[in-house]
């Protein structure tokens, strides 16, 4: 029995800009997991969630080909990340079995909805870790990294990836997008195995050390958002308003740069001053792109944390799901989360996972 895991992540800072390349975004692992467990099968094998039990999903071989039965099934990720680890495992002369993969995720609530931690992402760096162990390929970070974008790339066709770099790597990072155009190009023309070696163009991600004193809360307004839809709405309007959004850009990289040197130098003022300005630069784009990026509810969630002394914003694509806050550990948070369950928002117990 193998057994692997990949962490949930949130993004502090740098959202909607991240998709485009070469800019910077900073997100962080949680120590919430999506969990694959695999077993090796004689004739048959399988695909198992406790989030999804009436959707089970059984195939068979024909050949080397891995063949599906279910036409209408909620696996996407994990069967773009199994196709393309076996087509890799079989470049290196791997030979093709049967296996039962077992999946369960922390990273919704108990009735089933997102918290918006990147459950997509985590599920195929979980289930390319778990066949990367059975086929024996000895994958690096960066190559998992690289395997995983693909894989996720296939199935989501947009956004900036990362969240699969915050599931590999664990921990905070800053995270610079590569240029998804070239990958689309070099898919035909490279090998997989020759894709993991190359310099992918502008990726880049550096771990980040954060002040002692920095404490991360977060908070869930019971209301998931469609990450997808959302990058695609703006992605829509940006064409109207191309000064304008090209102005966001260039702001959102300055405002990243200076988080980074935040983190650097120590300094928490300096990372609470860059994600006040973050959140100003969201608004901003909301406003260009009429997308509901701070519902009602997370405005509530970040004025409330202000009052207690904190910087707060939206995470990720926004629409719903977190809202998240860096505050002093010094500062007492317990009549902050009382607010917040008088309002309507829970209050995650996550915290940082260092892989």
């Amino acid at each position: 029995m193998i057994s692997v895991k990949a962490p949930g992540k949130l993004y502090i800072a740098g959202e909607y800009a991240v998709v485009e390349t070469g800019q910077p975004a900073i997100l962080v692992a949680l120590d919430q997991f999506v969990y694959v467990n695999l077993e090796k099968s004689n004739d048959l094998g399988s695909i198992i969630s406790k989030q999804y039990k009436e959707n089970s999903l059984y195939w068979k071989r024909e050949g080397n080909q891995i063949i599906f039965d279910n036409r209408d099934n909620p696996f996407h990720y994990i069967l773009s990340a199994i196709n393309l680890v076996e087509e890799y495992a079989q470049s290196l002369g791997k030979k093709m079995e049967f296996y039962h993969l077992k999946i369960d995720s922390e990273l919704d609530s108990p009735d089933g909805k997102k918290y918006g931690l990147g459950s997509s992402a985590a599920v195929t760096v979980a289930t390319i870790k778990a066949l990367s162990e059975f086929y024996e390929l000895n994958l690096s970070k960066e190559h998992l990294f690289k395997l995983a974008s693909i894989a996720h790339l296939n199935v989501q066709g947009n956004g900036s990836l990362g969240d699969i770099a915050a599931s590999v790597y664990g921990g905070w990072i800053a995270y610079h997008s590569f240029d998804k155009e070239w990958l689309k190009v070099a898919q035909r023309s490279y090998t997989i195995s020759e894709l993991l070696d190359l310099n992918w163009p502008n990726l880049k991600v550096t771990q980040l050390t954060p002040p002692d004193n920095l404490n991360l809360l977060i908070g869930w307004t019971g209301s998931p958002a469609s990450t997808s839809h959302l990058v695609d709405a703006v992605a829509l309007h940006k064409a109207n308003n191309q000064n304008k959004y090209n102005h966001f850009l260039e702001n959102s990289w300055k405002c990243i740069d200076t988080m980074i040197t935040g983190f650097k130098e120590n300094s928490l003022s300096k990372i609470q001053e860059s994600l006040i300005y973050n959140r100003e630069l969201l608004r901003n784009l909301a406003s260009l792109s009429s997308v509901e990026i701070e519902t009602p509810l997370l405005t509530k969630l970040i004025t409330s944390a202000e009052k207690f002394g904190g910087a707060a914003k939206t995470s990720g694509a926004g629409g719903g799901d977190c809202g998240i806050v860096l505050i002093d550990k010094s500062m007492n948070v317990e009549p902050l989360f009382a607010y917040w369950k008088e309002n309507g928002i829970v209050p995650l117990s996550l915290h940082v996972y260092q892989d």
